[in-house]
């Protein structure tokens, strides 16, 4: 019997370190099994995911909030030391990569890039495959031991449902793949300020809780035909400003440019050509926050958009998307120290800062040099119009010296009042910055308050819709001094916190992206209470004889404008929006501005 139990005690413990040794079954992807011409679909993403995280203790798949499409966002982390905890990885000291895929599921490179990346980081996988001639070969090595990677695998899940072999019908591939617009038909890529997306509200946790330091989200490029394989776009770097901005222009984005370079990759900016063609060169994509660098860039975070270019072959473009989260890897493992002492000084700064700059205009007499890897543009007849038409002649490529217009001024500054307050039933506002973790508190009882008022004076507003809205812009205001009465209950923001960028970029209605912009306020902009012309006729012109600086103000105004002077309607309107009938709310701002 003792020599049963002891072979079978011999016979166990072989058994568990066989387990041990054994390494599970290298998870290929259908990228690999198809030879670069397929993408997963959604589910395939997530099964693949979950094995990785099954199989590897560096891989830990969470859940996250909702989307549109009734499926929970996902967030893989790939930690050197099994460490998935944001708050402890942050105590370590290391260095967080966010990186978003699928955006535009039309657009899967980062899908697919992303998960040989996670793989080739997450022991045992981190270990040259069996040699097959009909899979790619992949480079292996470890994570930085200060780099943790925080992977979105697929940001659009109702776009990346809704699959097609016709979508995106000028794209080299892959075979089949998902629609642009998300379970709403919303663009993701401009819902990072309105949130109209469950995904937008499930990102901004995301964001704020890994906290990046460098974020890039990967997409595929439309426009012009080049030689180049990959494009970039930067935070616009006067935009992101003080040394963030300094850093990022002449440190950051120059080595990444080298490290590509060394890979056989000429990195190019993303072409934004004035023109058919970027002969002459062309501007920075100035990514406002609707975007998610512009986003990003609010909260202090070096922002990257990849953008692989639509007409190169799909193995080709995946292959330079994982080479680029590379070389953004070895940078900021080389450069963490930098990285973090920049960004703490910068989100200390943001809270003392005075003047924050909220709208920009492109300066032309500064630009970089950039060598432009071109083809030839030409023009022949059509064959479906019979009219002159663009075309690029491939046997004629060029290699070409051209300028950059990389630097922007600010056209609008704002100074920072001490704190803002907003009236609780502007709670869809309200949300969205509790959504972004802003520092507020309610008054807790009724109060009357001296702040500065906002008049919306003028704006325009655009004809056709913009991802559910119509865009206010060019927007002037006149500014007062009132006591307002404030109820119990009302939000008071301070702005010595490190939300005070976003709260500018999103609170000032002439900010490029502000809430007024995108019509959380268009309330104000109509009048809830009226008059009959009729009977109104004899009351105003009672109120003129006992005002006569209003009577003042109407004759001015008539002997100014033409047409005004023949508008009995009109003059009758300008009296009644100078009287004290007018209703306070009409054209008032409601985000009032505590000095």
């Amino acid at each position: 019997m003792r020599k049963l139990l002891s072979c079978i005690c011999l016979l166990f413990i072989h058994f568990l370190s066989a387990q041990k040794t054994t390494v599970p079954k290298y998870p290929l992807t259908l990228f690999e099994k198809s030879m670069g011409k397929q993408t997963p679909t959604y589910f395939e993403i997530i099964d693949w995911w979950k094995d990785l995280d099954k199989k590897s203790d560096y891989v830990k798949m969470l859940t996250m909030g909702m989307t549109d499409a009734g499926y929970p966002l996902n967030l893989v982390i790939v930690s050197p030391d099994k460490d998935f905890n944001f708050e402890s990885i942050r105590k370590k000291n290391k260095r967080v990569i966010l990186i978003n895929n699928g955006i535009h599921p039309g657009e899967p490179d980062g899908i697919d890039a992303s998960m040989l990346l996670a793989r080739e980081f997450a022991p045992p996988f981190n270990v040259v495959p069996e040699k097959n001639s009909k899979q790619p070969t992949w480079i292996n090595q470890y994570l930085p031991s200060n780099v943790v990677l925080a992977i979105i695998p697929v940001y659009n899940i109702g776009g990346c449902l809704n699959r097609s072999a016709d979508y995106r019908v000028d794209q080299n591939g892959p075979e089949e793949f998902g629609f642009r617009g998300n379970s709403q038909n919303l663009d993701l890529n401009r819902d990072f300020i309105k949130c109209d997306s469950k995904e937008a509200k499930a990102f901004a946790e995301i964001f704020h809780l890994t906290d990046p330091d460098v974020f890039l989200d990967n997409h595929v490029s439309d426009g012009a035909d080049y030689q180049h394989v990959m494009t970039l776009i930067c935070t616009q770097h006067s935009k992101l400003g003080g040394v963030l901005g300094e850093y990022l222009n002449k440190t950051f984005e120059p080595d990444l440019y080298a490290s590509m370079k060394e890979k056989g990759y000429d990195l190019i900016p993303y072409v934004n050509a004035f023109g058919d063609t970027p002969d002459s060169g062309w501007p920075e994509f100035f990514e406002s926050p609707r975007y998610s660098s512009g986003y990003a860039a609010l909260w202090h975070t070096f922002s990257f958009i990849s953008e692989t270019h639509m007409l190169k072959p799909y193995d080709q473009r995946v292959k330079s998307t994982y080479e680029l989260m590379k070389s953004f890897i070895d940078f900021t493992a080389k450069n963490s120290e930098t990285i973090k002492k920049l960004r703490d000084q910068t989100k200390q700064t943001v809270k003392t800062q005075a003047e924050f700059p909220i709208a920009w205009t492109l300066d032309r007499s500064q630009s970089s040099k950039r060598i432009y890897k071109g083809y030839t543009a030409a023009y022949k007849p059509s064959d479906v119009s019979g009219q002159r038409r663009l075309y690029y002649d491939r046997s004629k490529p060029y290699e070409k010296e051209v300028p950059f217009y990389n630097f922007y001024q600010p056209s609008i500054n704002i100074q920072k009042p001490k704190a803002y307050i907003i009236p609780q039933g502007w709670w869809t506002v309200i949300d969205l910055l509790k959504a972004n973790k802003v520092q507020m508190t309610q008054l807790k009882k009724d109060s009357t308050i001296e702040v500065e008022v906002y008049r919306i004076d003028d704006y325009k507003t655009a004809a056709r819709q913009n991802e559910m809205h119509h865009i206010n812009s060019d927007v002037k205001t006149s500014v007062t001094i009132k006591q307002v009465k404030f109820k119990k209950g009302d939000y008071y923001i301070p702005m010595n916190q490190l939300a005070n960028r976003f709260l500018i970029e999103t609170l000032e209605p002439a900010a490029t992206d502000s809430y007024f912009a995108w019509n959380f306020f268009d309330a104000i902009l109509g009048q809830k209470e009226g008059y009959s012309g009729y009977a109104f006729e004899d009351i105003a012109a009672e109120y003129l004889k006992n005002n006569p600086d209003v009577k003042a103000k109407l004759d001015q105004r008539v002997a100014a404008d033409t047409a005004f002077a023949k508008n009995g309607r009109a003059q009758l309107n300008f009296v009644y929006e100078n009287s004290t009938w007018i209703e306070p709310d009409y054209l008032r701002y409601p985000v009032y501005r505590v000095k």
